[in-house]
């Protein structure tokens, strides 16, 4: 029989994973781990959704999710992957924006608006105005679009002059 505690149980080891691209940030701080159930039958059912289409990390965090809910237990595991509604960096909780951040990582400002339909692939065009996790100067440049992965670009600080990654909105 499954109970209220195995479901809890099963969604805090869920939550504790940490994203293998961003190592600092859980993947419930990143938002794409949606749901977590445990069925009658005992399987435990955990939602992702990818960052974007094709996000090269997605095979990883399946299969991370799956490892720790085994290895706290559960022997019946599946991970689906969820589209709709596409994943935004709105979806970043306040905790992963500060630990990104105290990892010397600019957070995402609010992502743009779209009106439905697919996600585009391209991302969207940086803000004018990053601010320095660093040291909070909003005196700042880009210095390449992309960076370790295409969500993020390399930018530098003008007035500490260090330079720092950025998440970009999406």
């Amino acid at each position: 029989m499954v109970t209220t505690l195995d479901e809890r149980r099963a969604r805090r080891v869920a939550e504790q994973v940490p994203d293998p691209e961003l190592p600092m940030l859980t993947l419930a701080d990143l938002g794409v781990l949606r749901d977590v159930e445990v069925r009658q039958d005992g399987t435990v059912v955990a939602d992702l959704t990818p960052t974007y289409s094709g996000c090269p990390a997605m095979a990883e965090m399946r299969a991370d999710v799956a490892a720790r809910l085994r290895a706290a237990g559960f022997a019946r595991v599946e991970i689906r992957t969820v589209l709709d509604p596409p994943w935004t960096t709105d979806w970043i909780t306040p905790e992963g924006r500060r630990r990104l951040a105290e990892a010397g990582i600019a957070p995402p400002g609010a992502a743009p608006r779209r009106t439905g339909g697919p996600v585009p692939l391209q991302l969207s065009a940086t803000r004018r105005a990053v601010a320095c996790p660093r040291c909070g100067s909003s005196d700042t440049e880009e210095t390449s679009r992309f960076s370790a992965t295409s969500c993020k670009a390399l930018w530098r600080c003008r007035s500490c002059l260090e330079p720092f990654e950025y998440v970009k909105e999406i």
